[in-house]
């Protein structure tokens, strides 16, 4: 039996070839730690151009940490200001919204992986 050592790597949130860019919108995503990996998480990084827009939605938690620009979540009743330097827990199956009020970049963090 093969055992892999676990390797320390280094990311940033800069486009690279792996990002994929969600439909015809100026968002990208930017897989880190994939589920290939066989790790009990995913991380990647994503930016959203200023008003852009994606459904909060997803079948796994996040917590996403806001480096750079401002994020409005609504769901529900309730709307949230996110700013650089801050994060938030989004639980698995969330409904709402999210919103870039200027060009934002994060990092995302989802168990389990994906």
């Amino acid at each position: 039996m093969t055992h892999i050592v676990p390797t320390v790597r280094r990311f940033t949130t800069d486009a690279d070839d792996r990002s994929v860019p969600l439909g015809d919108r100026r968002i990208w995503i930017t897989p880190a730690v994939e589920a290939s990996e066989g790790g009990p998480l995913s991380a990647y990084s994503a930016h959203f151009g200023r008003s852009e827009r994606a459904e909060l939605s997803a079948p796994y938690e996040e917590v996403w940490v806001v480096l750079r620009g401002e994020l409005r979540v609504t769901g529900g009743s309730s709307e949230l200001l996110v700013h650089a330097g801050e994060f938030l827990h989004v639980p698995e199956d969330s409904p709402g919204q999210v919103e870039a009020m200027v060009d934002t970049d994060l990092v995302c963090v989802s168990v389990p992986a994906h």
